[in-house]
């Protein structure tokens, strides 16, 4: 069982920079797979950053790449997001995810990015 909570969203504005931190109990969570997905409104969920266990291999959505880094810290049972310039259209809410078997069977209960233009 892993509980994920999410922090650092919050109100920037376009070209602004924001990082995300997600903070893991258990002792396993340097065995899981971590993602991070954002939902925007009246949209369904989406796919945006993953990264394994190791933190070596990386994979991000399109909309994202070059602006977007996830990393971790297992020592620190935390996975982050940093976000930079920043667009309007990243406004949404976002989760982590923790995969097990290629399943992300863990959610966090979200956090609040909104970027102004």
């Amino acid at each position: 069982q892993v509980q994920l909570v999410e922090s650092g969203g919050g109100l920037v504005q376009a070209g602004d920079s924001l990082r995300l931190s997600c903070a893991a109990s258990g002792r396993t969570f340097s065995t899981y797979t971590m993602g991070w997905f954002r939902q925007a409104p009246g949209k369904e969920r989406e796919f945006v950053a993953r990264i394994n266990w190791s933190g070596i291999d990386t994979y991000y959505a399109d909309s994202v790449k070059g602006r977007f880094t996830i990393s971790r810290d297992n020592a620190k049972n935390t996975v982050y997001l940093q976000m930079n310039s920043l667009k309007p259209e990243d406004t949404a809410v976002y989760y982590c995810a923790a995969s097990t078997f290629g399943v992300y069977k863990y959610w966090g209960q979200g956090a609040q990015v909104t970027v102004s233009s």
